[in-house]
């Protein structure tokens, strides 16, 4: 791992009643450049076009192709996220949101905070996630 992570730990233990596989952390250790993500949502990065309307999967999916190519634009890879906090306008969202972020942070074990909103900036959105990664010196 390129940080230290403190406590690494996958979500299967501790909510065995959910089916998740996240590689998360308790704390992390970072030095160096850090990208600061504004909160992305299921939006084509150069279309502004909503992807995934009615799909939690879907624009999970979306949200985390634009932070994935975002951190890499600014010369980061996915290795280098250090904390998430993903944003639901429904609870029952949260299983399927989490599975499919899972697939984008295997290994990675960044901190991850999760919230449930009353809503996001469109009625369509079900999913909002900001990131925060930091370019090892």
């Amino acid at each position: 791992m390129i940080h230290r992570r403190i406590r690494p730990f996958n979500t299967a233990k501790t909510y065995p009643e959910q089916r998740l596989d996240n590689d998360l952390a308790q704390a992390v250790v970072a030095r160096g450049a850090t990208i600061f993500l504004r909160g992305q949502c299921p939006q084509d990065l150069d279309t502004a076009e909503d992807v995934g309307i009615g799909d939690p999967v879907a624009q999970t999916h979306k949200v985390m192709q634009n932070i994935r190519q975002l951190v890499q634009e600014s010369g980061g890879t996915m290795e280098h996220v250090c904390k998430l906090v993903v944003y639901l306008t429904d609870v029952r969202h949260r299983e399927a949101v989490y599975r499919t972020m899972g697939e984008y942070i295997k290994g990675v074990h960044p901190v991850c905070t999760g919230l449930v909103v009353v809503a996001l900036a469109r009625p369509s959105w079900l999913v909002e996630i900001d990131a925060t990664a930091v370019i090892p010196d």
